[in-house]
């Protein structure tokens, strides 16, 4: 069985780009940790709510690399001399990667009770209609 590709049909034109970006979301191997929502808020906004608890707001960045919206943690190694019997909190690093289609902008993050919110907006799309001219030739 062969790989259907956007490419291989000749109705789609210059969907080279999606094509790439879907294949990268796909390899991306984002694990269940940590938990997430996503919401839409309004009809061009959405809230992107990860579960952080344990994190302080300097051991989290968020970046947006090659329209991809990329959340990373990473903890503080403590050097205490504390002894767990049980230890069921999870402490590891983690990245969290989120496709960003065109005009999807990221607004302000907002950490809450061990929540972090990224807010996204996008643009209103333009309706554009264009007439070419038909040349003799």
């Amino acid at each position: 069985m062969s790989k259907l590709s956007l490419g291989s049909t000749p109705y789609l034109l210059g969907f080279e780009q999606l094509e790439r970006l879907l294949e990268r979301n796909a390899k991306s191997g984002n694990e269940g940790y940590p938990p997430f929502n996503i919401e839409q808020t309004s009809q061009n906004s959405y809230r992107i709510t990860l579960a952080v608890a344990g994190f302080a707001e300097s051991d989290l960045s968020i970046t947006v690399e090659d329209k991809q919206l990329v959340i990373r943690g990473r903890q503080s190694e403590e050097t205490g001399d504390r002894v767990f019997l049980h230890r069921g909190i999870a402490a590891r690093q983690f990245q969290r990667s989120f496709v960003l289609a065109d005009g999807v902008e990221v607004g302000e993050a907002i950490m809450e009770n061990g929540l972090l919110h990224v807010d996204l907006t996008r643009a209103e799309p333009e309706t554009i209609v264009q007439t070419v001219k038909i040349r003799k030739g």
